[in-house]
């Protein structure tokens, strides 16, 4: 017997604690059990796993505790990169070296070039179980839209329904430095479409405050979010970060700002970086981290082993209540050689390099919280009415997590759109008590 394409009822499912109220009941110390109920590709609701309860026979999925995540969600990746590295030759180390090898590497694409690499990225997320990904594009003439931005705008609305796309353009702060150019940006991404925010490449090497002041102004005129690669470097004294936080204040910014990298938070004295974090903690600030590219790009010389592991303080933050989400970033380019758009490959990274506790039962939040992406009500996935996109890890556990979970289940609108469902799910409820006991 085959397990139902769009079932009813996933009974016996392990969820993570962040997703579970406060009152939830424990047995031996782990979180009871789920039962999530479903109708017309909607969440209805979830309660702790009944034994007693008998759904119609053919609807329902005993998962004998399996884990179950909701839908992925990737924050920071560059579509319009990926997968460029096979036709390089050598790249320097480091941020730097990239860079150069890519401004050579982009002179030669076109809108067909593009669209083929990032149509391939879009559908390896969407296989991983990702239904909200960001992806930056590099835009580096004032006065003309990057090619890929209208490629990017074009994907975003062929996927839609299977996958929200968000397009970031990212600008070289020192075009901003005029205010009417940077006025004139602003204006440019507010016109292109829904989806779009502004966004920026802001480095020691670039460093200009007023520059950074007129993006966010110019932001704030034309009712656009903003996504930064902020002080992606270990230099101590960069000032991005805690530049981003008192602006956002002074100029008591309407919209929310993303932060990738921050790097350089590990690499200054205690007081000055949580100091910084704790003004990041009173502004509408979300942080992403993204591990596999940064210890990658960081401290790289060749022939060297490198000294710093260039994450950011994502532990302090997590303890000031800001925001962190992890992110996959660079995949197959000059930036990074490896890499799939699975954000469960990031937050394995990252659980080995900044030492993270309980990856499943806490940090596993951080690849699943689009509300953390915007200036709005915080809204945990899986509340009734949600759209029930679902991933069944049927040979992970709690304790190894995120080992094992390359096989996956996914479920978008509770239908399965990547995977294979398990004839065994369909146990009887008597039984799958017993083994759901054991395991808790």
């Amino acid at each position: 017997m085959h397990a139902p394409h769009a079932p009813e009822h996933l009974l016996a499912a392990r969820l993570p604690r962040w997703l579970l109220p406060d009152q939830w009941p424990h047995h031996g110390g782990q979180p009871a059990l789920a039962d999530l109920h479903l109708a017309q590709g909607r969440v209805l609701g979830m309660a702790p796993h009944d034994s007693a309860f008998t759904p119609p026979a053919g609807t329902a999925w005993n998962l004998a505790g399996a884990l179950v995540l909701p839908g992925l969600v990737d924050a920071h990746t560059h579509l319009d990169k990926a997968f460029t590295l096979p036709r390089m030759g050598t790249v320097k180390p480091g941020l730097l070296g990239a860079i150069d090898a890519m401004m050579v590497d982009r002179q030669s694409w076109t809108e067909a070039d593009v669209r083929a690499r990032a149509g391939r990225a879009l559908q390896w997320a969407c296989e991983a179980g990702t239904v909200h990904l960001r992806t930056h594009c590099d835009w580096w003439e004032p006065q003309a839209q990057p090619l890929a931005w209208n490629v990017l705008r074009e994907l975003a609305q062929e996927w839609a329904g299977r996958l929200t796309l968000e397009r970031v353009a990212l600008i070289p702060l020192h075009l901003y430095a005029e205010r009417e150019t940077a006025l004139r940006l602003a204006r440019t991404v507010a016109a292109s479409g829904p989806g779009a925010l502004l966004g920026g490449f802001v480095h020691s090497t670039n460093w200009n405050p007023q520059a950074l002041r007129n993006l966010f102004e110019a932001a704030q005129l034309h009712g656009l979010n903003v996504d930064l690669h902020v002080d992606e470097e270990l230099h101590p004294g960069a000032q991005g970060l805690a530049t981003t936080a008192a602006l956002l204040q002074e100029l008591s910014f309407e919209g929310h700002v993303v932060c990738g990298h921050t790097c350089a938070l590990a690499a200054q004295d205690e007081a000055t970086a949580l100091a910084t974090l704790d003004a990041v903690a009173q502004a509408p600030i979300t942080l992403v981290t993204l591990p596999i590219t940064n210890l990658l790009l960081q401290d790289a010389v060749t022939g060297r082993t490198p000294r710093q592991r260039g994450l950011t303080l994502v532990k302090e933050a997590h303890a000031r209540g800001i925001p962190v989400l992890v992110a996959s970033d660079n995949v197959q380019d000059p930036f990074c050689p490896v890499g799939s758009f699975d954000p469960l490959e990031a937050l394995a990274t990252g659980v080995l390099a900044a030492q993270l506790d309980a990856p499943f039962d806490r940090w596993s939040e951080a690849l699943c919280r689009a509300d953390w992406l915007g200036r709005g009500p915080r809204a945990l996935p899986l509340q009734p009415g949600s759209s029930a996109d679902l991933i069944v890890f049927h040979q992970a556990d709690g304790w190894g997590f995120p080992s094992r979970t390359q096989s996956r289940l996914v479920l978008r609108q509770g239908r399965v759109a990547s995977g294979q469902a398990n004839a065994a799910w369909l146990t009887s409820s008597s039984s799958i008590s017993t083994l759901a006991r054991s395991l808790a």
